[in-house]
């Protein structure tokens, strides 16, 4: 069974800094890219970073660059989303997507960031 769990949303101040997780099962991790989305309320869902599968290429949105990282750990099945100077149009809900060459693609359920002073 495919799972993709995401964890280490919560609530953060303007400037804080979150890590979030996605641990993934049931599929060969390696094999596929990762990526991060997020969803605002009342706007589309939009691609944050993503990573390939041997960790050599990342993207970034232009909103992020700078502030996130995106990494991963193909020993734990996990990736990372480190978030740094989180600004207030951070607030949202952020996905974890897995996809390979074959365009077969997984979804998590997501974690809610929220970012308030």
């Amino acid at each position: 069974q495919v799972q993709l769990v995401e964890s280490g949303g919560g609530l953060v101040q303007p400037g804080g800094s979150l890590r979030l997780s996605c641990a993934a099962s049931g599929f060969t991790f390696n094999r596929y890219a990762m990526s991060w989305y997020r969803q605002a309320p009342g706007k589309e869902r939009e691609l944050v970073a993503s990573i390939g599968s041997s960790d050599s290429s990342t993207y970034y949105a232009d909103s992020v660059k700078g502030r996130f990282t995106i990494s991963r750990d193909n020993a734990k099945n996990t990736v990372y989303l480190q978030m740094n100077r989180l600004k207030l149009e951070d607030t949202a809900v952020y996905y974890c997507k897995a996809i390979n060459d074959l365009k077969v693609d997984y979804w998590g359920k997501g974690t809610l960031v929220t970012v308030s002073s």
